[in-house]
């Protein structure tokens, strides 16, 4: 288990209480922790799979809203804007990142990696921690409302109008957790063993709409229910984190982790989440 900061610090004072007094080192010749990882995470100091450029992979294709024109590099697209800003505060201009292919069921495999990092939609899970690192979360998914396009549910636009509606989900998952806690539905939802009985149900219209995380959303209604859409999303806890993937024991992980805390405090993150995902890919956010 880890030390928390205050058994660190309670450690710290011991042992100094512990020195000599007639001890005349400065504290001031010494540089605090917070200087030292500064310093650390400076471009020079970084260490990188190829001098003098950030190696960035995902896959291929690289699908929308995440990538757009299969062209990481063009900046368009969530994730890739998300690399982009994550690569500024770590010094990098845009001409200095490199993409790379990287498949996305070989990225987490354990071992040596052809990349600094990868953004893949890669959620965050305890199994593949344990074969790479990963930065601190640049997404949390939230839920999503699906419904035929042109029907009673596709016009909602509030959780309270949702409600009334006869809503399709998946047993087990956090989308049940949100239809029952944040909807409040006024019927039963309808439970489903799998995603597919939850799919046939939508296209044979035994339900009004289903909900589902939003990435999953944006695959159905592109892939699998023809003339549905996307009628919002909404938050809910215990949605999938996603982060910024790298090799194990990356000395660049911490610094990929400060850039994407950074930017989560300055609403960068937020901000590149409603412009990707939000009403301009077709997700409004209902409340």
């Amino acid at each position: 288990m880890r030390a928390t900061p205050a058994l660190v610090v309670a450690a710290a004072l011991a042992l100094s209480a512990c020195g000599s007094s007639n001890d005349n080192t400065s504290s001031s010749s010494t540089p605090s922790a917070s200087t030292t990882a500064a310093q650390s995470c400076d471009k020079a100091n970084l260490s990188l799979y190829k001098s003098g450029q950030l190696t960035v992979a995902t896959d291929k294709p690289a699908y929308p809203p995440y990538f757009e024109d299969n062209k990481p590099e063009n900046g368009k697209g969530f994730e890739s804007a998300v690399a982009y800003a994550i690569a500024k505060k770590l010094g990098f201009a845009p001409t200095e990142v490199k993409w790379v292919v990287e498949p996305f069921n070989s990225s987490y495999a354990p071992g040596p990696k052809k990349f600094d990092f990868d953004v893949n939609q890669i959620s965050i899970n305890p199994a593949r921690s344990k074969r790479v690192d990963f930065s601190a979360p640049y997404f949390t998914a939230p839920q999503a409302v699906v419904a035929p396009k042109g029907s009673d549910a596709a016009s909602v636009t509030s959780l309270s109008d949702l409600a009334s509606k006869k809503i399709g989900v998946q047993i087990g998952t956090t989308s049940l957790d949100a239809v029952n806690e944040t909807v409040k539905p006024s019927q039963q939802p309808q439970v489903y063993n799998d995603s597919n009985d939850v799919v046939q149900a939508l296209k044979q219209k035994r339900i009004d709409a289903v909900v589902v995380d939003l990435p999953t959303a944006f695959y159905i209604t592109a892939a699998q229910v023809p003339g549905s859409k996307i009628v919002g999303q909404f938050a809910a806890p215990g949605g999938d984190n996603w982060g910024a993937l790298l090799g194990k024991g990356s000395k660049l992980t911490p610094c990929v982790t400060k850039a994407v805390n950074e930017l989560k405090a300055d609403g960068t993150l937020d901000a590149l989440q409603k412009k990707w995902l939000g009403a301009a890919a077709g997700a409004p956010e209902l409340s």
